[in-house]
């Protein structure tokens, strides 16, 4: 039969300030990708030139039926040298939040989606614990001037990620990025001592700036104008067990997963970004299984994985629920749809059973730039052409807008 998503459930889509808008310049990911040597495949360069067609893509996100955009703020641009506020920037972003409301979507924004100023990796970044003062102190400024249309407010993106990175086995790319000589380049471009730019970085002590920063920002955000809710997000993957391997699944959620479960219990939701499973033997992390499909990203085609993760989530936290990223980077758009499909099928087995999910954010809403691996993979619902920025919509982006216009999933 079909099911009706609960009343003012959030359909939505989500990008990030570097991957969609172009011309980031004042990033430690920018200095990244132009190093000599750089094992960015590509630069982001123009990206998908939202920073200035975001009226239209705002109203094409509406029209296609969902009723909310998560998307990330720049703190590079926003404050491009250490204690530099640009008004500009700001008020750039106030627009955006604008047409948000103009259009009907809810806009669920994120405070820091990767990437910081170049000035602040070139303190130590989130290796330096005080730094976490930084961020904070940038939150208030930005939430002074955009709080009062805010929808809801992500403070970090997926601050577990590079502990998730590291205990699976690093994605193509990442392990020159972790390399001393890379972040020497990296320090020299700037005229520094160090450059330490997340999630390249070192991750215990990154872990223990996250969790601080997490805190100071929500108290920041939250003793600023409007009234909206306030999470974390999290990189989580399904952890299954093999035979043999329950010890080493647990010793995984420990250590990737469960001190910002810990501190989410605080917050008003936690967010979910979820996109396969991993399977722990006796000697650690397995192989993808045989027999089960890849995506372009190199983990497994495992849709299941989502209700695994919001279910593992909520048990631990306490809090509601919003699925803040989800998807699949490939060519073939009808496996985007079984994808999604059978994702969404987690999803209303999760509510059926009583759990509170405020919301779905499909992950992306254009091909974007993909961090190292630059534009290959495909994870929009929207194709972007290179050259021209001509948008493009895939059956997938109809597909899932006439599931949000319905709040309904069909058979």
């Amino acid at each position: 039969m079909p099911y009706t998503f609960p009343a003012g459930f959030l359909w939505g889509v989500a990008g990030a300030a570097h991957q969609i808008e172009g011309g980031n310049v004042n990033s430690d990911s920018w200095v990244l990708e132009h190093v000599p040597g750089s094992p960015f495949v590509e630069p982001s360069g123009d990206a998908c030139d939202h920073y200035h067609r975001y009226p239209d893509d705002i109203a094409l996100i509406r029209s296609l039926g969902f009723n909310s955009y998560r998307f990330s703020i720049e703190w590079a641009r926003i404050e491009p040298e250490e204690g530099e506020f640009s008004y500009a920037a700001l008020d750039h972003y106030r627009r955006m939040l604008e047409a948000c409301h103009a259009s009907g979507l809810t806009p669920v924004v994120t405070y820091h989606h990767f990437t910081s100023p170049r000035w602040f990796a070139a303190k130590g970044g989130w290796e330096v614990l005080a730094n976490a003062d930084y961020f904070a102190r940038y939150c208030e400024r930005a939430t002074a001037h955009l709080g009062d249309l805010i929808g809801a407010a992500c403070t970090l993106n997926e601050p577990n990620v590079g502990l998730l990175i590291q205990h699976m086995g690093h994605m193509p790319g990442d392990e020159a990025m972790l390399n001393a000589s890379y972040r020497r380049a990296a320090a020299r471009a700037v005229g520094s001592d160090d450059f330490a730019a997340f999630p390249n970085c070192r991750h215990a002590p990154a872990r223990d700036t996250f969790l601080k920063a997490h805190r100071l920002a929500f108290d920041a955000i939250k003793a600023g104008p409007g009234s909206f809710p306030v999470g974390l997000t999290l990189a989580l993957v399904d952890h299954q067990a093999a035979p043999g391997g329950e010890a080493a699944r647990d010793a995984a959620r420990a250590a990737i997963d469960e001190p910002f479960l810990e501190t989410a219990r605080h917050d008003d939701f936690i967010g979910v970004q979820t996109y396969s499973r991993m399977r722990h033997g006796p000697d650690g992390v397995l192989p993808p299984e045989a027999g089960v499909p890849v995506t372009q990203m190199g983990y497994e085609f495992w849709p299941e994985a989502l209700e695994g993760t919001i279910r593992y989530a909520h048990v631990f936290t306490g809090r509601p629920v919003i699925v803040t990223e989800n998807g699949i980077g490939t060519e073939n758009d009808a496996d985007r749809i079984e994808y999604v499909r059978r994702a969404l099928r987690g999803v209303q087995h999760c509510l059926q059973d009583g759990l509170p999910v405020r919301g779905y954010c499909y992950w992306s809403v254009f091909d974007n730039f993909e961090w190292s691996q630059g534009y290959r993979p495909k994870f929009g619902l929207i194709a972007v052409d290179r050259v021209t920025q001509t948008r493009t919509l895939k059956p997938s982006a109809e597909w899932l807008g006439q599931i949000a216009r319905a709040n309904t999933l069909a058979d």
